[in-house]
């Protein structure tokens, strides 16, 4: 456990603490961060999740079904499951309020702290394409089917506000177009389908790769203490049970499928700390852009960045207990 928090949990505390005083003393804005996170997104990311799962073979993947199937359950029922809450048991609350809070609360911000979490923790027990594999998976179920329902939602209730920008009523799969033209879902989907066609990987090419592919993490936590730093904090019920969502009942209900599914422990293990990332950062740049639920969104990423720190830890505790005592 100390190994968790010295090599995991403090570097992306003391990296993403400054990323927060630039940002406090104006060095960079909100604007540079999304830049930063433009090339995390666009290119370091994609190069990792790549170079990572092309090297892998048939067998590999083969042993990630369940993981996949966990994966969609767990993060699309929890996604729902924020939405209805967040609707219904808010009455001042918008159907496209609930439709952020639950691409916030109800995601987690795997594209981002994905890989600055897990590879530390789990690259010397599993190998780095066994966590590339988690953080490609996971990725894809929040980027390629999330967000676009969490879109279709929200553009729904905006529509009957009278509130859409335009007229014309999009089209349903226009978002899950959008998603998958992005390279953070359609570069592992790639290199999936070259692993099952058999393609041979040239190594001499990986070095290519590795060098953009190394600066994802740290440029991602950066990147996520400016934005943080120009986020005003405030507390109430909403940002509480968002947080309530994200930190606690999302890894519970993964933990439980996971071994109903019996899934490898490993796995197991990564699935958890990935559910119990902080929110999805894509869902305040989304409401941010439709100035909708900003304050309370942003407040909620806050306290659940803040809390991870004592939650990493404690869920892959939580996990090892469940595994070993053979539930």
């Amino acid at each position: 456990m100390l190994h968790i928090i010295l090599y995991a949990i403090v570097p992306i505390v003391v990296v993403m603490l400054a990323g927060f005083i630039s940002g406090k003393k104006g060095v960079f804005n909100g604007d540079d961060s999304k830049k930063f996170n433009k090339v995390v997104l666009d290119f370091a990311l994609p190069a990792a999740l790549f170079v990572s799962i092309v090297q892998s073979s048939r067998a590999e993947l083969a042993k990630y079904v369940n993981l996949t199937l966990v994966s969609v359950i767990g993060i699309m029922g929890c996604f729902m499951l924020v939405y209805f809450i967040f609707k219904y048991c808010f009455k001042k609350n918008t159907g496209a309020d609930a439709a952020v809070s639950a691409l916030i609360s109800g995601s987690p911000t795997i594209g981002f702290l994905g890989f600055a979490v897990l590879e530390p923790i789990f690259d010397s027990t599993v190998g780095l394409p066994s966590v590339a594999l988690v953080v490609a998976i996971v990725g894809i179920v929040v980027n390629a089917i999330g967000i676009p329902v969490g879109l279709s939602l929200m553009n729904a209730s905006l529509e009957k506000q009278g509130a859409a920008k335009s007229g014309k009523k999009e089209s349903a799969w226009k978002p899950v177009l959008h998603a998958l033209a992005q390279p953070v879902a359609w570069a592992p989907i790639l290199a999936v389908v070259w692993v099952l066609a058999g393609i041979p990987w040239p190594k001499e090419l990986s070095p290519s790769f590795d060098l953009i592919a190394k600066a994802n993490a740290s440029l991602a936590v950066f990147s996520a203490g400016i934005t943080l730093s120009s986020i005003k904090f405030s507390i109430n019920w909403q940002v509480i049970l968002g947080s309530i969502m994200k930190m606690i009942v999302m890894p519970a209900i993964v933990l439980a499928l996971g071994i109903l599914f019996h899934m490898e422990p490993n796995n197991l293990k990564m699935l958890v700390v990935a559910a119990a990332l902080p929110p999805a950062f894509s869902g305040i740049i989304i409401a941010d852009e439709n100035d909708t639920y900003v304050a309370t969104g942003t407040s909620s990423l806050t306290l659940s960045v803040i809390l991870f720190i004592g939650f990493c830890p404690l869920w892959i505790w939580i996990t090892d207990l469940c595994v070993n005592s053979g539930i």
